[in-house]
């Protein structure tokens, strides 16, 4: 049976309450759910590099691999089974750094390949060497970047300097390398964010810091940046069909040589670092949300992963708390059309 009031309207009084108690149990089933998914995707705390499934016969692309996590990611890779190349401005260093991981791993299917991210031909001309001897790339991790350096600095296509290391860089690499990257089977692109995203904001009436220059402030806009375009990535890739599985990961706060080539050991960031450092995240540590975000079949595309211990500085394995609007799609969009035009890079 129908009833017949169920059709009416309902009292101005009633409607009220009953629109709230209809907002309050839409929003308690959505938090369910949204906490029931999180459960369901999110990482045993102790995966390790025990874990890491076999990856020979996978093509890795590691930015910033000579030192601190990067170095990390290309020597578990390499040492995991796979062909690795580290990209990073410094031949020499890079030499050094193949014949570390050489003397780890013997075997070792390791190339250096040089490229500064704060210039965009040279970026494109990476880009045009790889197409020329990969057949495919199996992974992309966005590692490199610049920390909060006291002055700003301008990259050679008259970006801030942080911007158009750490984002802008990264945007055209892997726009560039993306018919490589839709050649694999199962293509994964890892972008790394910092907690530094959590007092980070879009200034789209200043990006590039001119009006006024904080580094903290310019590195936090970088890496939310950073972090909106690897879960834009992601919904533009099921959208268009691409295939890929955009992953964003933070590293926690680890010991490498960020805040010595950054802020410096003697500024207030660097003592403060300094001070901390016994409680840190050692750079293999640090590595770890990455290398998960890379090969695990378990590591869902559009997650962020990290440490879950206080502040998520460090401690084990997890879901990274998303800063607020990270998520927002409109913005999201926006910067994605505005990085376009400012780098002439388009994705197909």
């Amino acid at each position: 049976m129908i009833r017949t009031d169920a059709l009416q309207p309902p009292h101005p009084r009633a409607s009220g309450w009953r629109a709230r108690l209809v907002s309050l149990g839409t929003a308690l089933a959505c938090m369910v759910a949204s906490a029931t998914t999180s459960a369901q995707d999110a990482p045993k705390p102790d995966w390790s590099l025990a874990d890491m499934p076999s990856q020979q016969g996978r093509i890795f692309l590691v930015t910033g691999g000579t030192s601190g996590m990067g170095y990390e990611d290309a020597l578990a890779l390499t040492a995991a089974g796979a062909q690795v190349i580290i990209a990073a401005r410094n031949p020499q260093r890079g030499q050094e750094t193949i014949a570390r991981i050489t003397h780890e791993v013997p075997d070792a299917r390791i190339r250096f390949e040089q490229v500064d991210l704060a210039d965009l031909s040279s970026v494109r001309a990476l880009a045009r060497r790889l197409a020329g001897t990969l057949p495919r790339l199996d992974g992309l991790i966005n590692n490199a970047a610049i920390m909060a350096p006291p002055e700003r600095g301008v990259s050679a296509d008259g970006f801030e300097l942080q911007l158009a290391t750490n984002y802008l860089g990264h945007f055209v690499l892997t726009g560039e390398l993306l018919p490589l990257l839709r050649s694999s089977d199962a293509p994964r692109v890892v972008t790394l964010s910092s907690i530094a995203a959590l007092q980070g904001a879009i200034a789209f009436d200043d990006l590039q810091s001119a009006q006024g220059y904080d580094p903290m402030a310019a590195y936090a806009q970088s890496k939310l940046a950073c972090l909106m375009f690897a879960l834009e990535l992601q919904r533009r890739s099921d959208a268009a069909g691409w295939g890929l599985r955009s992953i964003a990961a933070h590293p926690g706060v680890a010991v490498t040589e960020l805040v010595a080539r950054g802020p410096g050991l003697d500024s207030d960031a660097g003592r403060r670092w300094s001070s901390m450092r016994a409680h840190l995240q050692t750079a293999a540590q640090g590595a770890l949300p990455s290398l998960y975000a890379a090969t695990a079949a378990q590591a869902r595309g559009g997650a962020y992963y990290g440490p879950r211990g206080p502040q998520e500085v460090s401690g084990p394995l997890g879901l990274a708390t998303l800063p607020a609007g990270a998520e927002d799609t409109a913005t999201a969009a926006r910067l994605w059309q505005v990085s376009e035009q400012m780098t002439g890079t388009r994705y197909r």
